[in-house]
């Protein structure tokens, strides 16, 4: 006869940062990746990541420094992003343009669009409906 093992369930204690800079580093890495994919230019990036076109530039050339709770949660998002894309799509391609086509549960804009709001709510919102329809909710 099986018997259960008690797994424990007690919540972790809440860490003011979770995303290592370390690992914000990575994540930048990944999102310069994607934003090549995506057809994203730097203006474009610097907005969705709400940094200035020099700090961006700055980043981009290796000299990512050390990133706040914003920039964390952003590129966090871009991933999360990302990740939904490559369950929803099987053909990467496909996912790397679906960013850029319009989408009526977006009101006709686009992904894109919608991120280039400049707001962390934007990706959010992009996240939230990939999300969702992956049946991730």
């Amino acid at each position: 006869m099986a018997t259960l093992t008690r797994v424990a369930s007690e919540p972790r204690p809440f860490t003011p940062e979770p995303i290592t800079d370390e690992e914000a580093a990575a994540m930048f890495r990944a999102a310069l990746n994607l934003f090549r994919l995506w057809g994203v230019n730097d203006d474009q990036a610097a907005a969705i990541l709400d940094v200035a076109r020099r700090t961006f530039a700055r980043w981009k050339a290796g000299d990512v420094g050390r990133l706040g709770r914003d920039g964390k949660a952003r590129l966090s998002n871009l991933m999360g992003i990302h990740k939904a894309l490559k369950i929803v799509f099987s053909e990467a391609s496909r996912g790397y343009a679906w960013i850029k086509a319009p989408n009526a549960a977006f009101g006709g804009r686009s992904a894109l669009d919608v991120m280039l709001g400049g707001e962390l709510t934007d990706l959010m919102r992009v996240r939230r409906y990939l999300d969702a329809e992956r049946g991730g909710w």
